[in-house]
């Protein structure tokens, strides 16, 4: 699952197809959903307090999504430093070869 979420048109594919599967709830607030499960006791009762509900818990996800795509960015911005120190330290190994190498052949 985490190699899924390190791609951001598959994560953000999977996260448009979740929201396009959404419209079997109904309106939201307006009781049970289309699907035939219950929507849960406040979304059952309807009126104010389930569009209230309803909305607090869409808000709920909406930033439960936003704290995940800003987790993801964290750690491919960590993992591009870790690459770069990576190449700088094989660059230094590559140059110490050639130099092992030259020596070698001024040794000849």
């Amino acid at each position: 699952m985490s190699r899924l979420l390190l791609r951001p048109n598959l994560a953000r594919g999977l996260i448009s197809q979740i929201r396009n599967m959404s419209d079997q709830l109904g309106e939201l607030g307006k009781g049970a959903g289309k699907g035939g499960g219950a929507g849960g006791s406040v979304r059952e009762a309807g009126g104010a307090f389930g569009k209230r509900g309803a909305a607090e818990e869409e808000r709920y996800f909406r930033q439960k999504e936003k704290e995940q795509m800003e987790a993801l960015r964290k750690h491919h911005v960590e993992e591009i430093e870790h690459h770069k120190k990576e190449i700088e330290r094989l660059q230094k190994e590559i140059d110490r070869h050639k130099g092992k190498i030259r020596k070698l052949k001024h040794d000849d």
